[in-house]
């Protein structure tokens, strides 16, 4: 599963949650371009589920100290 909950990203390590993150930043582009070629209205949650992860992982990388 791509979405994770805050609790389950404070457990990894920095070097696994830059892997987390490469990984959900790829399925993002993915879900973008099927939205962008059928245009179906019900994918955008799944796509706003993966931008708050990204922002709950950048957070997380900033409050450990380690640069992207």
């Amino acid at each position: 599963m791509i979405v994770m909950h805050i609790k389950d990203l404070r457990s990894l390590a920095p070097e696994a949650l830059k892997a987390k993150l490469a990984e959900v930043r790829f399925e993002l582009g993915i879900e973008r371009r099927k939205i962008a070629s059928t245009g179906v209205a019900s994918k955008k949650i799944k796509s706003r589920e993966m931008k708050r992860t990204i922002a709950q992982i950048l957070t997380l990388l900033k409050e450990k100290g380690v640069a992207e």
